[in-house]
């Protein structure tokens, strides 16, 4: 009877240091595996290289990718004789050895003489707006680099773009409270052309009450609110597809919001950094649209009652005095692309060069015809 209850405590006595043995090893490591959207795993915890648990988490997490860029999202405010105008979002796109470079919207910088940087560990940096564009609406800023600040990586030109691709943004909706708030959705539209209007004052592309140019942009449904403009707009694995722009506001509508493509943004960003003045073409005209009734009626200028869209011509100059075009033609084309309106007509005009030739359709009096016009240099658009 002795013999047995010694041979039970042993036993237990090898059950209890097997279980201890089995915690205290497990506790020294434990491997977290990630799998992405794309297939791929990401291993994000690795501290005892003798053991091999392994902890699946949820099925398509982007906390990998988030994790790998989170650091290279600031949040911006924009002062005017140090007072706060408005603030936005931005990301380091590129470093050197003291500085980090940081690309955001023009809106988010325009008016101000002053903008500081904060980054995810709270440092406040004021930063140089080295160069900025409103019809680009992209800027850039020069700051002191941090040790922990690198740059995000662009996707790939060749790596297609596609609807249904999970994607998520990071910036600081209304402020500093809610600074790097992460939001996902999916790409629910590509090469959406949107009217906006440069010349409004504020935070927002759509504060004007006349749309003077057209964005070719990205539709996300990806939460993004006032303070994200500026912000970057990634795809699942953490590689930068847009540079958030803005979004639609109305009561109606939910969920629309844009993307300026970062292959776009980044053919333009040498020219932003050496602070120089995009130049883009003009075709020699003063213009309205066909919807400016009451301008219309103040020059003197009647339209056949089928026209109701394009763009009228109200005086010619350079190259357009030199074309066949004068005053009450209505351009509806340029170089086969339709006009519906100026902006469009700008839209599809900064495509070209100072010295091209572009072919211009226009109505008179209901009869369409076509004229050829060399484009000039335009300091002043």
């Amino acid at each position: 009877m002795k013999d047995k209850i010694s041979y039970g405590i042993v036993v237990l006595f090898a059950f209890v240091l097997g279980g201890l043995a089995m915690y205290y090893f497990s506790s020294m490591h434990r491997v977290t595996v990630v799998e992405n959207h794309d297939g791929t795993k990401t291993e994000l915890v690795n501290t005892c290289k003798s053991c091999n648990s392994t902890v699946i988490m949820e099925n398509g997490s982007l906390a990998a990718s988030v994790e790998k860029v989170y650091d290279s999202v600031v949040l911006i405010r924009n002062y005017k004789n140090d007072k706060l105008s408005g603030s936005g979002s931005g990301f380091i796109y590129k470093t050197d050895d003291k500085y980090a470079y940081i690309m955001t919207n023009h809106h988010v910088v325009s008016g101000g003489n002053k903008w500081s940087i904060v980054t995810t560990k709270d440092d406040e940096i004021y930063g140089n707006v080295l160069g900025s564009d409103e019809y680009l609406d992209l800027a850039v800023i020069k700051v002191d680099k941090k040790s922990y600040m690198n740059a995000v990586t662009m996707v790939p030109s060749d790596k297609k773009v596609s609807l249904g691709d999970t994607v998520f943004a990071i910036g600081s909706p209304v402020g500093y409270e809610y600074r790097n708030t992460v939001t996902n959705g999916i790409v629910s539209g590509v090469n959406r052309l949107v009217e906006v209007s440069v010349k409004s004052t504020g935070s927002s592309l759509f504060g004007g009450t006349t749309s003077d140019w057209v964005m070719e942009v990205i539709q996300t449904n990806a939460a993004v609110n006032p303070g994200n403009s500026g912000g970057p707009l990634f795809n699942s694995s953490g590689e930068v597809i847009g540079v958030i722009s803005m979004k639609l506001v109305e009561s109606s509508i939910e969920g629309m919001g844009f993307a300026i493509p970062i292959d776009y943004a980044m053919s333009h960003i040498e020219s932003l950094e050496k602070g120089e003045k995009i130049e883009r073409p003009l075709l020699g005209i003063s213009m309205m649209n066909v919807t400016d009734s009451y301008a219309l009626w103040q020059n003197r200028i009647t339209l056949p009652e089928n026209v109701t869209e394009g763009v009228v011509v109200v005086e010619t100059s350079d190259g357009a005095a030199k074309s066949d075009l004068k005053k009450g033609d209505v351009i509806v084309e340029l170089n086969g692309s339709k006009v519906k309106n100026s902006a469009y007509l700008k839209y599809l005009l900064y495509k070209y060069n100072a010295g091209d030739t572009v072919k211009v359709t226009y109505n008179r009096d209901g009869k369409i015809a076509t004229t050829s016009i060399k484009l000039t240099k335009n300091t002043n658009s």
